[in-house]
């Protein structure tokens, strides 16, 4: 049997000081919010007898500043520019470079305006506003909802706190996720958009899964053993792990392949999703299931 909890000393030491390098990372650097954030402007184009590629498109707007350009393929040979805002002039010189291109590419070619909209930095601030609040229901819905579901089981560590747990582990993965995109923003332009919310919010939802296939192990364990309780954690960490690594690893070959065989759209959804899985899984047997333990040697 693999001694996880009794070496839960270095486990919860290697958590704290890697959420604390992510926080110094996210104080200095900050995050690199993206246009569905801090407002910006959208067009939306499609290319009449040719179909140039993304890096085509990003190519022939070299020449002009637009930044946090998003190029977003669709069907029928269209695509999806996102930037900052732009004023009129810069949106005629997009304009004119992608009808040039099309132009190079097929002499019959042009293009046709779909669609041009602007989002406001104040639409931009209700979108963090709500994000936030979206992940701050979230958790406090997890900690009532373990709470409730661990009722029956009030020794030797309250119900409740099995949700804070729960809750103290899924704010580790969440610090990390950020804290790597913190430098991936920093050195790489990853960008906080709403995907990237919504990725979050996933991994909250994927880790309290892990976390409570481990607490549910105890919850079963503690009647029937005669082991105290730390001995107990140990042994259903233990009837558990081959059953959490095997899921993620699993999640994590989906995941990395859509990675690097998809789109450059969806690169920084899948990206959070992988990083969040990969914590996940170590805190649901490394952190979260050891603190049960701490609180249990705190309550003596």
């Amino acid at each position: 049997m693999i001694q996880i909890v009794k070496k839960r000393k270095i486990w919860l030491t290697f958590s704290g000081l890697l959420s604390a390098v992510a926080i110094i990372f996210i104080a200095i650097w900050g995050l690199n919010f993206g246009i569905d954030f801090t407002g910006g402007s959208l067009l939306e184009v499609n290319f009449l007898n040719v179909n140039p590629g993304v890096d085509q498109v990003r190519q022939a707007l070299v020449n002009i500043d637009l930044s946090s350009l998003s190029v977003q393929p669709t069907e029928d040979n269209s695509f999806i520019l996102r930037f900052q805002e732009a004023s009129e002039e810069m949106h005629q010189d997009i304009l004119a470079d992608l009808s040039s291109l099309a132009k190079e590419l097929n002499p019959d070619s042009m293009i046709d305006e779909l669609r041009f909209e602007s989002v406001g930095p104040s639409i931009g601030q209700e979108l963090k506003t709500k994000a936030l609040y979206a992940i701050v229901i979230a958790l406090v819905g997890i900690v009532l909802y373990i709470a409730w579901a661990f009722n029956k089981v009030s020794k030797p560590v309250a119900s409740w706190k099995y949700g804070l747990t729960a809750v103290i582990s899924l704010a580790h993965n969440v610090i990390i996720v950020l804290g790597v995109f913190a430098i991936l923003g920093r050195f790489f332009d990853f960008e906080i958009n709403t995907p990237f919310v919504a990725a979050i919010l996933t991994v909250l939802g994927y880790s309290v899964n892990d976390t409570i296939v481990v607490f549910d192990r105890v919850r079963e364990n503690l009647p029937k053993s005669d082991d105290d309780f730390e001995t107990t954690v140990n042994l259903s960490i233990n009837q558990s792990l081959s059953r959490s690594i095997n899921t993620s690893v699993t999640t994590l070959i989906v995941l990395l392949s859509v990675l690097f065989f998809g789109g450059v759209t969806i690169r920084s959804f899948i990206l959070a999703l992988s990083i969040g899985v990969f914590i996940g899984t170590y805190s649901s047997i490394f952190l979260a299931s050891p603190l049960l333990v701490v609180w249990e040697k705190f309550n003596k």
